[in-house]
């Protein structure tokens, strides 16, 4: 389940981490171009109020900042990863909150297919 407690982020504050899973769309991947290293991974949360909570991140980001997911990682550590897109949806179960982040390349656990793996 998830909360807001700041303007700029959305954090996590029950239940297990996210679980992040690879992203392969066009229009995301144009959201990487970057010259460091990172994934993007799709998480689903569930929330009481997903419209607000999309909306809090459409100001954040007219305003020119950035909208971070906090979160517990599997060790308890806090971490935290900027949200690039955001999308509610209604579900009989309630609101689940689909996040887009950014996530670096080591943190990410996201294997990506080399041309090495085959050799």
């Amino acid at each position: 389940m998830i909360g807001a407690m700041d303007d700029d982020r959305i954090t996590i504050i029950e239940g297990p981490p996210p679980n992040f899973d690879p992203v392969e769309d066009g229009w995301a991947l144009g959201l990487l171009e970057s010259p460091s290293l990172y994934d993007i991974a799709l998480t689903h949360l569930r929330t009481f109020n997903g419209p607000a909570l999309v909306e809090r991140c459409h100001r954040t980001w007219h305003g020119g900042a950035t909208m971070y997911l906090h979160y517990r990682n599997m060790v308890g550590l806090e971490e935290r990863a900027p949200i690039l897109a955001a999308r509610s949806m209604e579900t009989d179960d309630g609101h689940v909150l689909l996040l887009w982040v950014r996530l670096e390349y080591s943190q990410s656990g996201i294997m990506q297919d080399s041309p090495d793996q085959d050799e």
